[in-house]
């Protein structure tokens, strides 16, 4: 895994950034691009949604695991309905 490196968002027409890991920007955008929504719009609807005590790198890495771990139980739960 790869070392958090700085990435600029903006929000609500401010301008932010974020340390996120490679893999968890990578898998940030990939999942906005799915969705095709606009990086800084889903930021921005993660940063309206996140506790006070949480910052937004935490808060985005837990939306993709949130995501990715909802498509892998959509994927077992596919499986089991085609036994």
């Amino acid at each position: 895994m790869s070392r958090p490196a700085k990435r600029s968002l903006t929000l609500r027409g401010h301008r932010t950034s974020v340390s996120l890991e490679d893999e968890f920007w990578q898998a940030f955008r990939d999942l906005a691009a799915e969705n095709h929504r606009p990086i800084n719009d889903l930021a921005a609807e993660i940063d309206a949604a996140r506790e006070l005590e949480s910052g937004l790198a935490s808060a985005i890495r837990l939306y993709v695991l949130k995501e990715l771990q909802a498509r892998v139980a959509r994927a077992a739960h596919a499986g089991d309905t085609q036994d």
